[in-house]
Order: C-alpha cells, then structure tokens, then sequence
C-alpha cells in the first residue's frame, strides 16, 4: 500500500538528523580518502582538522540520533513484513554499529596521534603511539563497511521509491503533507 499521508512519515527532526548523519559520513569518507593526497603542508592539515572535527561533530549526532529515536521521535509501522523487514531491521542496527564503531576508532586514532586542529588547538596526546597504525587501518575498515551497507541502504530506498513505487523513501524525505 502507497504510503501518502503526513502520519506515514518520520518527524521532521528525524528526517533533519537521518540526512545530516548521510551527509556527514559522505564527507568524511571523502576527506579520508583523499586528504593524504595532498602534499604536506597547510592544506592537508587543514583536510585533516576537518575529518576530525566533523569526526566530532558526528558522534554529537549520533548520540542525538540514537537518544531521539528511543524517545519522542516517531515511530512507524513496518514498511515490510517478514524476511524484508528483518533485512531492513538488521541493515538499520548494524549502520548505527559501524557508525559507534569508526566514530569510537575515530575518536580513539585522533587523540592517540594528538592532532593538531587548524593550527589552533591541538587534542591531547593520549595511549601508545604505537596504536596510530591499527587504530587508522581499523577506523578505515569500518569507514568503508559504513559505505558499503549505506549504498545498500540507499538502493534498497531507491527500489522502493523507483520498482515499487509503495512511498517508502517519502518516509523520509518530507515532513510535509501531500
């Protein structure tokens, strides 16, 4: 069944939080990638004070995300049953894992290597220097895990939206009626 109405959407506050945590995982997935590309020098610290600032400023989403959807934010029937759902389901929960993840490896990485943000303020060098290595391999695996279960996230939206044509991405593109 299509869904049309305002009541088969997610609040506004949801939707506001649900693209900023996509936008924010597609730029620092960029950065990461592609900041050391850059010869050394003003430019590359300046990418990566962003990748870690944006790093920061992700898990205050995250946590504002995840604290929303526990209370007042909406809440909406299954758009599938069955299998579909408990694909959707388990794609929902293991997003919200891999994001704690690379943002905690993240989070970990920056204050083991004790970056220096912008030429401004520099985190404190914390732990074992010798974590720089493992900390980064792993905050990449999970960055790219993140990637990979977004993209299907997003093309299981746009089956819904473009084969299906039963209002499921709708659910979160617009609080507005109509």
């Amino acid at each position: 069944m299509p869904i049309t109405t305002i009541e088969d959407r997610y609040d506004r506050a949801t939707i506001a939080l649900h693209w900023i945590t996509a936008g924010l995982v597609a730029f620092l997935w960029i950065f990461g990638q592609t900041a050391d590309l850059f010869p050394r020098g003003p430019l590359r610290t300046g990418v990566w004070s962003l990748h870690v600032t944006l790093g920061f400023a992700l898990a205050l989403v995250l946590i504002v995300r995840i604290l929303w959807r526990a209370g007042p934010g909406r809440g909406l029937p299954p758009a599938e049953n069955g299998v579909l759902h408990l694909v959707a389901k388990v794609t929902h929960y293991l997003l919200y894992v891999l994001l704690a993840t690379a943002i905690g490896l993240g989070i970990a990485n920056a204050f083991v290597r004790g970056y220096n943000l912008f030429g401004l303020w520099s985190l404190p060098q914390i732990g074992d220097p010798s974590l720089r290595r493992p900390l980064t391999g792993w905050h990449g695996l999970a960055a790219n895990a993140i990637m990979i279960v977004a993209l299907i996230h997003a093309g299981a939206a746009l089956a819904h939206h473009y084969l299906w044509k039963d209002g499921v991405l709708r659910r979160m593109v617009s609080a507005r009626g109509g």
